[in-house]
């Protein structure tokens, strides 16, 4: 199981110095990637171009970047320009989002969401990995589209799936799913044979299956679960998330992250890999310098 760090938390509060200086870091620390979501007006394929110099030899991919507001023609132009900016390393995670988000939010449709997705996938496949499209879909069309590539390698393609449905369309149309706040327990019974299900009647590789969740090494754990609890509170209310809580018996998103010892921690990141996770995307979560340092000393001693 590879082990990658996710550089999120940093987007939070977004400078393009502090990004660079965690890519770079990560790189030297000898780590396989580096995972950044779409924050807020902070783009993570920019912001991926704009440090992967500094962070050689190591994967980056977007964790993840939602499908609605951006056409399929436009997220594959981005991509392959990203893909040939920083030598071939992109691993494009792309997912739905959520409903409340969808409406609420961008004022859009949350209209047969797996269709979408098909639509959206028919095109961007195409044009990354042919240079062209043709297709008249129920949500997403592009019609006799050709494309002089700036690269022919198209990146890796990794889908958030988290119900049935969509893991069946990760299996058949991707290379495998990145999760968040989701447990061992339910990637092993329930994220795990259902991808690799539909990727094996698919006649596709073994798909990948990211997992990205909170870590800490401390020796008390109670303020940083109160604290996983206050800030991530949204994951355990959006019903996509409750329903993997729901399935791992957590009562919120710090029952699924890995807050604790050296010896406690390893155990929870050798369960995710039984139970199927081929990649481990660490967030570090922690509420002061010590914690974070002694988090990171024995996330490398995993690689």
């Amino acid at each position: 199981m590879k082990i990658s760090i996710n550089g999120s938390s940093e987007a939070i509060f977004p400078n393009l110095d502090t990004l660079r200086s965690h890519a770079r870091k990560a790189s030297e620390d000898g780590f396989a990637g580096w995972w950044l979501a779409q924050v807020g007006v902070t783009d993570a394929l920019t912001v991926i171009t704009a440090v992967a110099d500094s962070a050689p030899g190591i994967e980056m991919g977007t964790a993840v970047i939602p499908t609605w507001p951006r056409h399929p023609s436009m997220l594959a132009a981005q991509a392959l320009t990203t893909q040939a900016a920083i030598g071939g390393r992109l691993q494009l995670g792309i997912g739905l989002g959520h409903k409340p988000q969808v409406e609420d939010g961008w004022g859009m449709k949350w209209d047969r969401p797996v269709r979408h997705l098909i639509d959206y996938l028919e095109i961007l496949n195409s044009l990354m990995n042919t240079g062209h499209a043709n297709y008249k879909g129920e949500k997403f069309t592009l019609i006799n589209q050709p494309a002089a590539r700036i690269t022919e390698e198209a990146p890796a393609l990794l889908i958030a799936a988290l119900g049935e449905q969509v893991l069946r369309v990760a299996g058949k149309r991707a290379d495998g799913t990145i999760l968040w706040m989701v447990g061992e327990k339910t990637i092993k019974e329930h994220i795990a044979p259902r991808i690799q299900d539909a990727a094996a009647e698919a006649d596709r590789p073994s798909p990948r299956i990211v997992c990205s969740l909170p870590v800490c090494i401390t020796d008390d754990t109670a303020p940083v679960r109160a604290f996983a609890d206050e800030v991530l509170e949204i994951y355990g209310v959006l019903p996509s998330y409750r329903a993997m809580l729901d399935r791992e018996g957590a009562a919120g998103p710090s029952d699924v992250s890995l807050f604790g010892s050296e010896e406690q921690v390893g155990e929870r990141i050798a369960a995710l890999k039984a139970a199927g996770t081929t990649e481990f995307a660490a967030l570090e979560f922690g509420l002061n310098d010590v914690d974070l340092a002694r988090t990171r000393a024995f996330l490398k001693t995993l690689m």
